[in-house]
């Protein structure tokens, strides 16, 4: 069976957005220096997009070589997996952690070219690279018909941030979507970023991790006492880059809430009832988090690519040494649950 990395990353280039075509091309985002002698190097290059600077080199590892993480050289890549004993990497994006645009055509233009450069270069890696799709959500319908090309084209699942503009994802502007995606049989993504202007201007100053983590650790709880589980029996939903060393606390709140007649609901199995998957890290006390998550339910990333406080380059192999969760649970974060998850067979 295989050893799938469930969370790692492409840098975005040039030739991310080379796909787009005709008036899309408008909306092609550029490569900007600043020459504040200020910053560092990794602070100096930006994309801009639709009027907005993002930060391209601020999150790096040194550990990863740039033909690989920008996907210049795919072999390259491939042969680094080999080297760290991973037989599969599922690749989410890098630019669209934060909120790229509140224009529709721009986020459509953008979120399409990133799909089919994702597309082909995942089609030329013998099914070791998989992909989870970038969705113009600022337009419900057509992010649908994007998902249904982008599945057409082997995504494996759908990117989104806990808000998407001001949306929380249990607004029912998502149901369609959801509906779609239970159909054809891809789980709902939620990593962590941020994916509202809002958000992000109050939390910037604040640091990562509100910013970026705690709203999906928030995702999670609401989607738990939400119709959205039940109404979409078969809907798959992730939670990506945020550890899993909070799941007692959360599952424990919930309990406290549906014992006082909050939510008729029990948290007993909560994550295999909802089917919630959660990517751990190689510091977490599994042994106590599975008393919690159970052994079906959690996957493991090394977020390749990157270097902040989730990357662990060769996290899959340090779980298989070093864990004391044991064999069977460790079998099933490896390869059972992220199989399971994103249909890889």
């Amino acid at each position: 069976m295989a050893t799938i990395d469930a969370d790692c990353h492409v840098i975005e280039t040039e030739r991310t957005w080379e796909y787009m075509e005709g008036s899309d091309r408008r909306f092609m985002p550029r490569s900007v220096h600043s020459s504040d002698p200020s910053l560092a190097d990794a602070e100096r290059e930006h994309w801009l997009i639709d009027g907005r600077l993002h930060n391209r080199r601020g999150n790096i590892g040194k550990d990863t070589s740039e033909a690989s993480r920008e996907m210049a050289d795919i072999d390259a890549r491939l042969r680094h997996m080999d080297e760290l004993e991973v037989d599969v990497q599922v690749l989410y994006p890098t630019v669209f952690l934060d909120p790229i645009t509140d224009r529709v055509d721009a986020d459509l233009a953008i979120s399409r070219s990133y799909n089919c450069w994702l597309s082909d270069i995942c089609s030329r890696s013998r099914g070791r690279l998989r992909w989870v799709a970038v969705l113009p959500l600022l337009t419900i319908n057509k992010a649908i018909a994007e998902l249904e090309t982008a599945r057409q084209h082997g995504a494996c699942g759908v990117f989104m941030r806990y808000m998407e503009a001001d949306r929380l994802l249990t607004d029912p502007y998502f149901y369609p979507l959801y509906e779609a995606a239970e159909a054809q049989n891809v789980p709902i993504c939620i990593h962590a970023s941020s994916g509202s202007f809002t958000t992000q201007g109050t939390f910037l100053r604040a640091g990562g991790l509100p910013l970026f983590k705690l709203g999906v650790i928030g995702a999670f709880h609401s989607l738990a006492i939400s119709e959205v589980p039940d109404r979409f029996p078969g809907l798959k939903f992730a939670f990506i880059e945020v550890s899993s060393q909070w799941i007692p606390h959360v599952v424990h709140d919930l309990a406290a809430r549906f014992a006082k007649g909050m939510n008729k609901q029990s948290a007993d199995g909560l994550l295999a009832r909802k089917r919630f998957y959660v990517a751990c890290q190689t510091d977490d006390d599994l042994p106590y988090v599975l008393t919690y998550a159970g052994e079906d339910n959690l996957v493991i990333g090394s977020d390749y690519g990157h270097a902040d406080t989730a990357s662990e380059i060769a996290a899959l192999r340090n779980l298989q040494e070093n864990s004391a969760a044991g064999a069977q649970a460790i079998n099933k974060i490896l390869t059972d649950n992220p199989a399971q998850l994103y249909g890889i067979s």
